[in-house]
C-alpha cells in the first residue's frame, strides 16, 4: 500500500510539473524580433546631416509594433507580418507603396512568409494591385494548397479571398519615377543610389519558441521580363525552422538564389551544430562574397539570439528582445543598445 501511495504521489507531482512547466518556461523564454530595410551601397553623406532620421523612425515604428505583438503573447507569424506590413506602407522602403519601378514604369511586387513550427510557407511574385503583398503571401500559406502564386493568378486568388485591389499608380511615387528616369538614361546604376535599396524583412521568435520569417520587395529598378528575385523564394530570401533559425535576406537577389542563402545558414546551424553567428558569417562573408554577391541577412536562432550581418556598405536594420536590448543601425556602426 505504501509503495502504491508513493507511486500515486510521484505521478501527481509529475502531472503538476507537466502542467506548470510549459507556462513557466514560456514566461521565461526569450522573445526577439529583428527587421531590415535593405542593404547595399551607402555612406554617411547620403544619409544627410540627421544620419537618416526618417529611415530610423520608420524602422523604429515597425520594430516596436512587431515587438508589441510578441510582448502581448502573440505569435511570431503575427509579429513579422505586422512589422513588414508597416514597412510596406512606408514609401522610404522598396516594398509596397514606394517600391522601385520596372523598365515599363510599373510596380511589380514580391513577398514571402514562413512558419518555422510546421515549415509552412506562402509566397507571391509579380503582383501589381495588392496593397500589402505580405498579407497575400500569408493567405497563400494558410488558405491554399500551394506555396507560391504569380501575377494575375495570385491576384485572382486574392479577389476570391476578399482582398481589395488598388491601382498600380498607388504604389508609384515621384521619387521612384525620377529614379527610373535616371537609370534608363544611364545617369545612375540601379543599386548605386540609397533610394534604390529597401527590400524589407522581419524574423521573430515568440514565447512558445516558434520562429517565423517574412520578406517583401519591389525588386530592382528597371527590371524586365517579369524578373523575380530571392525575396519570394523559400530557402533563398526567406526561411524559418524551429530546429535551427529564421532568416530574411536582402541584397543582389540572383546571388542569393544561387547560394540558397537563407536555408544554407539554417542548415549549418542544424546539421553542423554551428552557432548562428558562425553560420551567418560563413555564408555572407565567404560563400556569397566568393561568388560576387553583396547584401546581408537578419537571423534569429531558437534561443532568441539575433544576428544582423552584411558584406555591403550598410544595411537598414533593427532588433529588440526581452532582455531589454533595442538597437537601430544603418552603416557599419557597433551596436548601441537602448535599454527599455
Amino acid at each position: 500500500m505504501a509503495r502504491r501511495n508513493t507511486a500515486f504521489w510521484l505521478l501527481g507531482v509529475a502531472g503538476l510539473l507537466a502542467a506548470a512547466g510549459p507556462g513557466m518556461s514560456a514566461e521565461r523564454r526569450m522573445i526577439s524580433i529583428a527587421i531590415h530595410g535593405g542593404a547595399g551601397s551607402m555612406n554617411a553623406g547620403q544619409l544627410g546631416a540627421d544620419g537618416g532620421a526618417e529611415y530610423r523612425a520608420g524602422l523604429a515604428e515597425a520594430l516596436d509594433a512587431g515587438y508589441a505583438v510578441l510582448e502581448a503573447g502573440g505569435s511570431s507569424l503575427d509579429a513579422v507580418a505586422t512589422a513588414v506590413r508597416l514597412l510596406e506602407d512606408n514609401p522610404l522602403f522598396n516594398a509596397g507603396r514606394g517600391a522601385v519601378l520596372t523598365h515599363e514604369g510599373e510596380a511589380e511586387l514580391d513577398a514571402s512568409i514562413m512558419d518555422g513550427r510546421h515549415l509552412r510557407a506562402g509566397a507571391v511574385a509579380g503582383i501589381r494591385h495588392i496593397r500589402n503583398p505580405i498579407d497575400l503571401a500569408r493567405r497563400v500559406m494558410e488558405a491554399s494548397p500551394h506555396v507560391m502564386l504569380f501575377g494575375s493568378g495570385a491576384e485572382e486568388f486574392a479577389i476570391e479571398q476578399g482582398f481589395s485591389l488598388v491601382p498600380n499608380s498607388w504604389f508609384q511615387t515621384p521619387l521612384r519615377r525620377e529614379q527610373l528616369d535616371r537609370v534608363l538614361s544611364g545617369r545612375a546604376q540601379p543599386r548605386n543610389e540609397l533610394q534604390g535599396l529597401g527590400t524589407v524583412g522581419a524574423v521573430a521568435i515568440d514565447r512558445n519558441g516558434n520562429l517565423a520569417a517574412a520578406t517583401s520587395t519591389g525588386g530592382m529598378t528597371g527590371k524586365r521580363w517579369g524578373r523575380v528575385g530571392d525575396s519570394p523564394i523559400i530557402g533563398a530570401g526567406t526561411y524559418a525552422n524551429n530546429a535551427s533559425c529564421a532568416v530574411s535576406a536582402t541584397g543582389h537577389g540572383e546571388y542569393f538564389i544561387r547560394s540558397v542563402v537563407a536555408y544554407d545558414i539554417c542548415a549549418l546551424v542544424e546539421y553542423r551544430g554551428w552557432s548562428l553567428e558562425r553560420a551567418v558569417r560563413e555564408v555572407i562573408h565567404r560563400k556569397l562574397e566568393e561568388r560576387g554577391g553583396d547584401g546581408g541577412v537578419i537571423a534569429i536562432d531558437r534561443a532568441g539570439g539575433v544576428v544582423m550581418e552584411f558584406n555591403s556598405d550598410g544595411m537598414f536594420r533593427a532588433m529588440r528582445d526581452s532582455r531589454g536590448r533595442r538597437s537601430i543601425a544603418i552603416l557599419r556602426e557597433p551596436p548601441d543598445y537602448d535599454r527599455d
